[in-house]
């Protein structure tokens, strides 16, 4: 099938030649484990953590007496998911030591795999509520089908916070103490008046306009598609409305995310005040390792912020038609239930992992705190926010449309298009790539 062919049948749940279920049942283990993935970064959690994990070399590794190969493909220009698909197609021909055992997805085309039948339920692999009682809700509900049948299970949440430039806030706001800076940025219109204080003091409030996008798309209403339209939420034209003013007034930029100019502000001279991020961002993205970087020198802090979001996140999923479904399970069961592998992952790897007995103890635990936050623990806040995040208006059009609104809203805060003229940019961008929509 060609990718066309594909992109119809990831959309219609086209069933495989033979059920999830009754694969798992009948179906004798295979010798050969292949996991598909776009980095390192699941790999490192498998063969760090996982009881028993041989290492053999870079793409190969040995659990028992199964052969562990990893297709790694880079996420840039879509070529993972390209690859993936491709091979999911022939799955149902394929050889065993050539099927897909299991894969990763990404949190904004997470449902693109979901609602097919190329994913397997996790209770088809005799995972049972039970065993995820203590993992966030809104990372069950990610992976979750239309139909309500679990998908997916992570090992990670990734509940966002606001991170301030301490030395900004005592200067400008006479103290770096997260209660006094969450005053400060309580809600959007408090927020709003910050920045010019900021303004005024020679900070921008943030290094570009798309730092708070993902903080407005987690909070909107409704989908960005219904029955068949494209729907701009109010919520999105709120964020609209102020990054224009705050660009207009010098407050922030048009940057894009993880552009030099993006990332001037991790030092002091780059004079930015705060970025929206979770704990893979505080700890890994932030120029820690750098000397004379803020991170570095643990001039960070994290307060709650205007709203809660999350951002990024990996799921692992059970390719249907795997011959190895116990060990798959067994993989499920002891990087995202274990408890004791879940802490151990927090201490080895600083992620916010998906238990919320093992984060409550760790929020408990002053040997949690973060260097690059002055030596405060923000894993209380994190917890909190991992509980109210809600996707119930999470869809399959979100990548797509996400990516297209913030490249033509570009051209209106850069002063290239009136507003009306960008939003039909937008629109033609979005019923290019997703022709069976209309607005």
């Amino acid at each position: 099938m060609n990718k066309k062919i594909l992109s119809l049948a990831l959309a219609t749940g086209m069933a495989l030649s033979m059920g999830a279920a009754a694969f798992a049942e009948e179906a004798a283990e295979g010798k050969v484990l292949n996991i598909y993935c776009w980095n390192e970064e699941f790999k490192t959690r498998l063969t760090d953590h996982y009881p028993g994990y041989e290492v053999v070399d870079g793409t190969h590794g040995k659990i028992g007496d199964v052969d562990v190969v990893w297709n790694i493909t880079p996420s840039d220009d879509n070529a993972y998911q390209n690859n993936l698909d491709e091979t999911l197609l022939g799955q149902a021909d394929a050889a065993d030591d050539a099927k897909i055992d299991l894969f990763l997805v990404e949190a904004d085309y997470a449902l693109k795999y979901v609602d097919t039948d190329f994913t397997m339920p996790v209770a088809d692999l005799g995972i049972t509520e039970d065993e995820l009682a203590q993992q966030y809700q809104y990372t069950k509900d990610i992976m979750t089908d239309s139909n309500g049948v679990l998908k997916g299970v992570s090992w990670q949440g990734c509940p966002g916070v606001l991170i301030y430039n301490r030395e900004a806030a005592k200067e400008v706001l006479g103290s770096d103490d997260p209660d006094t800076v969450q005053e400060a940025v309580k809600d959007w219109d408090t927020f709003s008046a910050t920045a010019a204080q900021m303004a005024e003091a020679g900070y921008k409030m943030t290094a570009t306009v798309n730092d708070a996008y993902r903080v407005f798309s987690n909070n909107v209403s409704g989908q960005w598609v219904q029955d068949g339209k494209i729907v701009i939420d109010d919520n999105l034209m709120t964020w609209v409305d102020m990054s224009k003013a705050m660009v207009d007034a010098g407050q922030t930029t048009t940057a894009e995310l993880w552009s030099d100019d993006w990332s001037k502000g991790f030092y002091p001279d780059g004079k930015v005040f705060c970025y929206f991020g979770p704990a893979w961002m505080i700890n890994f993205s932030m120029a820690a390792d750098v000397e004379g970087s803020i991170a570095n020198l643990g001039g960070w802090g994290a307060t709650v912020g205007p709203q809660g979001f999350f951002w990024g996140g990996t799921w692992i999923a059970a390719a249907a038609g795997t011959d190895n479904p116990t060990l798959v399970a067994d993989i499920m069961r002891q990087l995202t239930t274990n408890e004791q592998i879940m802490t151990d992952i927090v201490k080895a790897d600083s992620d916010f992992v998906n238990n919320k007995a093992a984060m409550e103890a760790a929020a408990e635990d002053d040997s949690y705190a973060f260097a690059v936050l002055g030596g405060q623990n923000p894993l209380a806040m994190f917890c909190a926010g991992a509980e109210t995040i809600d996707l119930s208006n999470l869809s399959a059009y979100d990548q797509g449309c996400n990516e297209e609104f913030q490249a033509a809203m570009k051209n209106y805060f850069d002063g290239n298009a009136d507003l009306d003229t960008a939003l039909g940019q937008f629109y033609t961008a979005v019923e290019e790539k997703y022709p069976e929509l209309t607005h």
